[in-house]
């Protein structure tokens, strides 16, 4: 499928966050929108200064647009990601990834070239991918939805993803993920939380928790891209039991790097949805986001809700 046979002009409506990774976003803007320029597109741009810009651009102005191009992070994505389901649009997403981890672009094999990365949405094909759905259901007055695109997380490592400044991330790149994470580890509580689906109940302790649609996390763990169809209406869902001794921790680590997740330490199974109670105070992060849990949380994943470009 390809929008690309217009013989009008192309609108192209560019959110682009300039700080995302090592603000290279901003140094490229002028050679991508000549590039786009030259390929039948009209331009708008629209760049982000706090959270929460996306979606308001998104809301305000994508509704002429035949196509988005995100210029950012995987954070900044999810904003445009949220506004486009907010509003019910249905608009295809060309992603140029500038971010840290990249952990969505990375799944769907997107060059880490801005510049190639541009050329492949302008000579590309649109494929649509699942996405997830967050609603904190006993939340007062009223319920909180929120949208993901790849993973909503517990746990530990769940604060390094939104409390990382950006000038480690510029200077240390995914690695400073890791020494944030390793600021909580005299912090770790193990969290009490049961989930539901249609299949199975599961309760206990848990040191880590991940709803998933995507073969990297964080740029520390990874899934084998046999394990994760992106587009096959399924989450990958990874709890991590608390981890009381050396071998324990080395046993985990070991699964981990190997990909393989039959140590007693890791649960790992596929599911469409699932029902979690948990701590209200329990912190949750989404593509990286904070995000505050409640004790009833649904999450749903949505098939093939997003359009995505990628490579022909």
């Amino acid at each position: 499928m390809s929008i690309l046979n217009k013989t009008d002009k192309i609108k192209n409506l560019f959110i682009v966050n300039p700080g995302a990774g090592t603000k290279q976003a901003k140094r490229h803007l002028p050679g991508i929108l000549d590039l786009f320029s030259e390929n039948n597109g009209e331009n708008i741009v629209y760049l982000t200064s706090k959270s929460g810009d996306g979606i308001e651009f998104v809301s305000h102005y994508a509704a002429s647009a035949d196509r988005i191009i995100c210029i950012g992070g995987d954070g900044t994505l999810s904003e445009v990601i949220n506004g486009i389901k907010y509003n019910g649009f249905d608009i295809p997403i060309g992603y140029i990834p500038t971010g840290t981890a990249n952990d969505f672009s990375n799944s769907l094999n997107l060059s880490k070239n801005i510049m190639q990365a541009a050329k492949d949405i302008i000579d590309g094909r649109i494929i649509s991918v699942d996405i997830g759905r967050f609603s904190a259901e006993s939340t007062e007055p009223a319920k909180r939805e929120r949208y993901f695109s790849y993973i909503a997380s517990f746990g530990v490592f769940t604060k390094a993803s939104y409390n990382t400044p950006q000038s480690a991330k510029n200077t240390f790149g995914h690695f400073a993920y890791i020494i944030e994470g390793i600021k909580e580890l005299p912090d770790i509580r193990p969290k009490y939380i049961e989930i539901e689906t249609d299949s199975k109940k599961i309760e206990g302790e848990y040191i880590f928790g991940a709803i998933s649609n995507s073969t990297s996390v964080g740029g520390i763990l990874s899934f084998s891209p046999n394990t994760v169809d992106m587009s096959d209406g399924l989450f990958e869902i990874m709890l991590i039991k608390p981890l009381n001794n050396a071998k324990a921790v080395s046993d985990c680590v070991y699964s981990l790097l190997t990909q393989n997740y039959n140590s007693e330490y890791i649960l790992l199974f596929s599911t469409d949805k699932a029902v979690i109670y948990a701590d209200s105070d329990m912190k949750w992060s989404l593509d990286g986001e904070r995000e505050n849990g409640c004790e009833m949380i649904k999450i749903q994943n949505l098939q093939r809700a997003i359009k995505i470009i990628v490579k022909s």
